[in-house]
């Protein structure tokens, strides 16, 4: 019965998803906003399907936060982080602290006691990272300077999610004794009776752990079993980090999210971060899509009807304190020319965050029953509202601005750091990217085989490993925003399937790519893909020249030669595939004609002088050419 129950709540969820989510994004409200409306749909005050267990898959369904913060920290390298110090503590710093200063006071003016006040200024200072972040990836604007600067107040809203934590224990206590936070660990051999400081560097200790760890351990476990070929081991294996990392900081009193995103940060560098990124994603976007069913699921709307005026002003009075904090804030941070609009509209919601907060403080005694549910309640319904600020935000604030700047509606996107994505970096790949690096032309190269990875970056190449066909692989690359993508792979059939999707999905990218052979060739032809090269044809036409110079030939009639056959070999491509297309027995005939032929224009060549022409390869050329030089060269008489 039990397991009859499971599959039940399960193809309900699943069924509110595949409903509700293409309707919101057909009618332009997102994704998230898609969510939200499935949880409602299914939720006790509508159809009523599903019920209190709501709350348990939410707990089990946050779990999706902490994947999406390991995620953003493989985005972020240590240096990059240094790189944007400036918008992090500065921006998001000034952005909790004065969203919270201002809250606190609303809420005693209010009539909620001085720490009751504070608590809510602190949780209200925070913005919906899910929301947010998957906002600005549906809408392309992570690149434009309203993304980068909501990204990096939510980068430091998610780590002041721990000090938070740290701080409501002591403002429910009034200056009473207390630990950082209620562990499992401080249940263990009286670490409750510990000095706090004495905790404080077991903390200290557990996140060190995980930086040793992520930085000189991980990445030889990730080779070892990348070197196996088993992705579903290397899922397993990612999977296996990220959970036990989580539960570590769980036991110890502190935010999984933080542990996890410490890890992805100090993983940043190396060379699995694509594909850890691609192996993550769909676990995090599934979760998140469940996170924000349950949130709907669990809105209280019998609370809602009793106080239906109360609780919109209350979630009007946030959206429009964090929307002027915000706003100022980013024209001080010089956003201009409705950036700064965008910048506010993006962070005036609530975040996924406040629930923890809100149920740490009440059982922490600082709310009771009905000003936690109240709380919560504002929480959902600013998230809810967030899509709909945006949608306000583009259909009515951008045009208006758009006229008032004199600028164009959509946002100009930054130009790409790296215009060459390198796809396979083995022998063949290996020359090609030594050329464009040593012209200063920035690439990002990926390649499948870990060993190889991991050999080429001791000498200096800054490539990735990972799986290139798999299409989340190369939008991680950056493939949106690439000019040219140069599949230099061994893998034949696996380069068809790039081209083909590339083409599909991203035509504006120029596709260079490695052929096996002529055939081959002709595969990448039907896709529209023309710069093709042979990986052997190269090298084997040079030993060919070799070969002839050695066997008597002059160096300049060798080098002639093999020039005269790559020229001929150019040239009959195009017309054998037009006839590999129509019939199988012409393409054999005019492959054998096509031969002689080349036999008799290299012959040619000998019986009537060199030929200068950058294009005479056939026979009938060479002979105009010939009598052309003997009618232009003097005779002895004329001597």
């Amino acid at each position: 019965m039990h397991n009859q129950d499971f599959f039940l709540q399960a193809l309900i969820y699943l069924g509110a998803t595949v409903v509700s989510v293409p309707l919101a994004k057909k009618l332009g409200l997102g994704s998230v906003l898609g969510y939200l409306l499935a949880g409602i749909l299914i939720g006790p005050f509508v159809l009523g399907l599903v019920g209190k267990e709501a709350g348990e898959v939410m707990h089990f369904a946050e779990f999706g936060v902490v994947l999406m913060l390991f995620i953003i920290g493989l985005e972020l390298e240590p240096s990059l982080l240094w790189k944007m110090r400036r918008s992090i503590f500065g921006l998001g710093g000034l952005q909790v602290l004065i969203t919270a200063i201002v809250i606190t006071f609303v809420a005693l003016a209010f009539k909620f006691q001085i720490n009751r006040a504070l608590a809510i200024g602190l949780i209200f200072a925070l913005s919906s990272t899910a929301i947010v972040l998957q906002t600005l990836s549906e809408k392309g604007l992570m690149r434009n300077i309203a993304g980068k600067s909501a990204f990096s107040v939510l980068l430091f809203q998610d780590m002041a999610v721990i000090p938070i934590l740290a701080l409501l224990p002591l403002i429910a206590t009034l200056g009473q004794p207390a630990t950082l936070s209620e562990s499992t660990l401080s249940k263990i051999g009286g670490m409750a009776q510990l000095p706090g400081w004495i905790q404080l560097l077991i903390i200290i200790g557990a996140i060190a752990a995980v930086v040793f760890i992520g930085r000189f351990m991980a990445r030889y476990v990730f080779r070892l079993i990348a070197e196996t070929g088993l992705h579903e081991v290397f899922v397993a294996l990612a999977l296996l980090m990220v959970i036990g990392i989580a539960l570590g900081m769980d036991k110890l009193g502190l935010s999984p999210a933080l542990g996890t995103f410490i890890a992805g940060v100090v993983l940043a560098d190396s060379e699995y971060r694509h594909e850890l990124e691609t192996t993550i994603d769909p676990f995090k976007g599934l979760l998140l899509g469940l996170f924000f069913i349950s949130v709907g699921a669990g809105i209280n709307f019998n609370l809602l009807i009793q106080n239906p005026g109360m609780i919109f002003f209350f979630v009007l009075l946030l959206i429009v304190i964090k929307f002027i904090v915000l706003l100022i804030l980013g024209r001080i941070f010089r956003l201009r020319k409705g950036f700064d609009f965008l910048f506010a509209f993006l962070l005036a919601q609530s975040s996924e965050f406040s629930f923890v907060l809100i149920s740490f403080s009440k059982q922490n005694q600082l709310f009771d029953e009905k000003t936690s549910s109240m709380l919560l309640l504002i929480v959902t319904l600013s998230m809810a509202v967030s899509p709909l600020l945006l949608i306000f935000n583009d259909k009515a604030v951008t045009p208006i601005l758009a006229r008032r700047y004199n600028k164009p509606e959509y946002d100009e996107m930054d130009e790409p750091e790296n215009p060459v994505i390198l796809a396979g970096f083995g022998r063949f790949g290996l020359v090609i990217g030594r050329m464009l690096l040593a012209n200063k032309i920035k690439v990002t190269i990926l390649d499948n085989n870990p060993t190889n990875v991991e050999v080429l970056r001791k000498y200096g190449f800054k490539l990735y490993f990972g799986d290139v066909t798999r299409p989340q692989m190369l939008e991680k690359a950056g493939i949106q925003n690439a000019r040219m993508l140069i599949l230099s792979m061994a893998e034949y059939d696996h380069a068809l399937e790039v081209a083909k999707y590339v083409r599909e999905k991203y035509p504006h990218v120029k596709i260079l790519a490695r052929a096996k052979d002529i055939f081959h060739t002709f595969e990448f032809y039907k896709l529209n893909v023309r710069s093709v090269q042979r990986e052997m044809f190269e090298s084997a036409n040079e030993m060919g020249a070799t070969a002839l110079t050695e066997l008597g030939f002059s160096r300049y009639e060798a080098y002639r030669t093999a020039r005269t056959f790559k020229h001929h070999e150019n040239q009959i491509t195009d017309e054998l595939y037009e006839h590999w297309l129509e019939d199988h027995n012409r393409f054999i005939e005019e492959t054998r004609r096509f031969s002689e032929q080349v036999s008799e224009t290299l012959q040619a060549e000998k019986d009537y002088l060199i030929h200068e022409s950058e294009c005479a390869w056939d026979v009938d050329t060479l002979k105009e050419e010939a009598l052309q030089k003997q009618q232009n060269t003097p005779s002895e008489n004329d001597t």
